[in-house]
């Protein structure tokens, strides 16, 4: 089985060369896509070494800032032109844990895509000031009374997909940006009726680098939840109509 863990890369330089390794060393079904808008930091330089020195390590380069959902979306897509059984989407700076990968596999035997929750057993969120750990918290708690979602961490931006999950989603119709995209591809997939999973994990805050939240992100994620809902229940209407016809 071919894993491939997708990584979006700005100014990571710090991190990526150890974070390849840990994932690397889990298991040897995985391998790592790299994605990186042009880090100003040289983070694609080195990408490009490691590439060189494995061939489980690939590099996507982007010529400027796309975003986070844009840079996921292009590593789906790599990910499945690459022949990839499963897709896992993980930051870079170790707020992830590379030792929950293999947790993901042992799930997924269970269910179609599985979510990595801070929110499963409590709150398990390290370093993280308490105004932003009380967003977190009530974000996910408005996503599900919006959406429905049965998910205790609907914003979590690290989880796994079967390879057919990824298919029956369109990405090109996913266009939003961080939260709104952890958000959207959870409620797409279920939507589609996949069954959903989930393991609790410890996020522990940054290691180095800065975080990259803002105010933007956080509106496009408030006003996204009722798009998605809206937009569910006017295709429900449509279907419905075509039937009495």
């Amino acid at each position: 089985m071919k894993a491939m863990v997708v990584v979006p890369t700005f100014n990571e330089k710090e991190n990526i060369e150890r974070l390849v390794q840990e994932v690397l060393k889990q298991n040897d079904c995985f391998h790592v896509v790299i994605v990186d808008d042009n880090s100003p930091d040289g983070t694609g330089v080195l990408a490009d070494r490691l590439a060189s020195a494995n061939d489980r390590v690939r590099i996507i380069h982007r010529n400027e800032k796309l975003g986070l959902g844009s840079a996921y979306r292009d590593g789906f897509k790599y990910a499945l032109e690459s022949g990839a059984e499963v897709i896992i989407e993980m930051d870079a700076d170790f707020s992830h844990d590379p030792v929950n990968l293999n947790r993901f596999l042992e799930k997924l035997e269970e269910f179609d895509f599985v979510v990595g929750s801070r929110y499963m057993n409590g709150v398990s969120v390290v370093n993280w000031p308490i105004r932003r750990l009380i967003l977190s918290y009530c974000a996910n708690v408005y996503t599900r009374l919006v959406t429905g979602l049965k998910i205790s961490d609907c914003t979590s931006g690290f989880k796994c997909f079967r390879r057919n999950v990824i298919e029956a989603v369109n990405l090109d119709t996913i266009k939003s940006d961080g939260y709104s995209f952890q958000i959207e591809m959870k409620y797409r997939c279920v939507e589609q009726g996949f069954k959903a999973g989930e393991i609790p994990i410890i996020f522990i805050d940054r290691h180095s680098g800065t975080s990259k939240m803002s105010k933007r992100i956080v509106r496009e994620a408030i006003v996204m939840v009722w798009k998605l809902r809206l937009g569910s229940l006017l295709r429900k209407f449509r279907r419905s109509g075509k039937t009495v016809d």
